[in-house]
């Protein structure tokens, strides 16, 4: 089974509902998925949360990473380019349809959108069902 580690912020309430339907969605497509913010009790220090993320990175096969924002997480950006160290694939995708790339080409920061296996934007109002076949469909070709 292909272990994912599925980063993005958690801030808000609609962040969170948004990363655990999408975790739910991969689940169903036989994936394990890790996802922070249902592993995290906000009890824990920092330095705990660290290592338990960098465990669960260590573990996974594959990262699958939001851009959404004026700029990215700097949290995601972090877990992106640990991965991008480890040689493991990266999916980045963006639903936030404001510009925000510092380059031509590049919708957001160029260092997140290079070393991306596989990344792709959807267009503004994109329903779920079609994002989430698009997130599918781009992990499988990063497996490839």
């Amino acid at each position: 089974m292909t272990k994912l580690y599925l980063a993005g912020p958690l801030f808000t309430i609609a962040e969170q509902s948004f990363n655990a339907a999408l975790a739910r969605f991969l689940e169903s497509e036989g994936f394990e998925v890790w996802l922070p913010q249902e592993h995290e009790s906000r009890n824990n220090n920092a330095k705990a949360i660290f290592d338990m993320d960098v465990e669960a990175l260590d573990r996974a096969d594959m990262v699958v990473a939001c851009m959404d924002g004026p700029d990215p997480d700097s949290g995601t950006a972090w877990e992106c380019g640990y991965a991008y160290a480890k040689g493991k694939p990266i999916v980045c995708y963006r639903t936030d349809f404001r510009i925000s790339g510092d380059t031509k080409g590049a919708p957001y920061n160029l260092m997140l959108s290079e070393s991306a296996t596989s990344r792709f934007e959807v267009p503004f109002r994109t329903k779920p069902p079609e994002f989430h076949q698009r997130v599918l469909e781009h992990i499988r070709k990063a497996l490839a």
